[in-house]
């Protein structure tokens, strides 16, 4: 006589999945702060229990970089799909993408392959996934000017640490969180965190807060400075000169990062005492307010281009102001973390 198992589940034929949720899906996660829609999209397919790999196919779309290319265009139907079966209306995805208030010319292409020094498609900071309820991207870790956290001040990553893979969560086959390698299952979160230094770190907020597309479509300058931003690895010499800010990785831009913000790469200032006051007296006349952008896109251009002898994007700043004194009066300017220490490392 056969037993049978008290604790066995009991297994009878039910309904069709698509017919149950047909209207709706089971679950709907809701958008985080600066939440970058492929990484929303991810972690909706995971709460539904469909792997980012097959839920391409949910969505009626062409698989590979499919939701990397969701950033940066959403097509209305998609939105439409998203909003009938999440409740997410198409504003709220809207917000998510890339389309809106990032200049279109600094973010990192779409590729997931390629030299070990070239640019990957999206970056993280392994202590803002640590720190996330529920792990996931921001929009602006897809700029090329962004190697740092603004939360956190550590240098971003942009492959595994395990296996150098980049970050490849809509090929994920199986049905893991998103902050888990597909390659090797290495957890993001335990990434070590790389150093950089104070005065890059006041390079990249400066960018950061500098370059919007609203306030570089405000002031006639903003080209230059896109231009100027894109050209850094040129202003800074050594490896990379030849090469395009967005066509690095992301430790190859904070390497031309540092050579900028680094004093030794810079003549030594042999300056008296009465020259450093009427220095200090200049700049804090040229100075502006952090919130005239127009302006600070102007100063920034200028002084980018000063580290090659480039031209001046205007005239109205006849002799223009070093990339360093810039950074050490934007830190006084913007209080932040660690603005001391930069003042100090510059020498304002």
């Amino acid at each position: 006589m056969r037993t049978v198992d008290a604790h066995a589940p009991t297994i009878s034929i039910r309904e069709r999945y698509h017919n149950v949720v047909a209207d709706r899906w089971p679950v709907t996660v809701m958008p985080q702060p600066e939440e970058l829609l492929s990484s929303w999209l991810h972690r909706l397919a995971y709460a539904n229990g469909v792997p980012p790999k097959a839920f391409v196919r949910v969505l009626g779309l062409n698989p590979g970089m499919w939701s990397a290319a969701l950033d940066l265009k959403l097509p209305a139907d998609i939105a439409n799909l998203l909003y009938t079966k999440t409740g997410v209306a198409p504003d709220q995805l809207a917000v998510m993408t890339l389309s809106r208030d990032l200049p279109g010319q600094l973010l990192l292409p779409l590729r997931c392959n390629g030299h070990r020094d070239g640019s990957a498609w999206l970056q993280f900071c392994s202590r803002c996934l640590a720190e996330d309820a529920q792990p996931y991207f921001r929009r602006r870790w897809r700029l090329a000017t962004r190697v740092s956290c603004t939360q956190h001040g550590c240098r971003l990553r942009d492959r595994c640490p395990s296996c150098n893979g980049r970050i490849t969560v809509f090929d994920q086959a199986g049905l893991v969180p998103q902050h888990y390698c597909v390659a090797c299952g290495y957890d993001l979160r335990r990434a070590p965190v790389p150093y950089i230094s104070p005065a890059t770190r006041a390079l990249d907020r400066c960018i950061d807060n500098i370059c919007s597309l609203e306030a570089i479509g405000r002031s006639p300058l903003g080209a230059a400075l896109i231009r100027r931003l894109l050209n850094m690895p040129s202003a800074a010499g050594g490896y990379y000169k030849t090469m395009m800010l967005s066509s690095l990785s992301t430790a190859a831009r904070t390497y031309c990062a540092e050579r900028l913000t680094s004093p030794s790469e810079w003549p030594v200032d042999y300056a008296t005492d009465d020259e450093k006051d009427r220095k200090e007296h200049r700049l804090r006349r040229l100075i502006p307010p952090t919130n005239d952008h127009s302006a600070w896109t102007e100063l920034l251009a200028n002084a980018l281009g000063r580290r090659r002898g480039r031209p001046m994007v205007s005239e109205r700043n006849e002799s223009g102001i070093e990339l360093l004194d810039l950074l050490g009066a934007y830190a006084r300017t913007s209080p932040g973390p660690g603005r001391r220490l930069v003042q100090e490392l510059i020498g304002t």
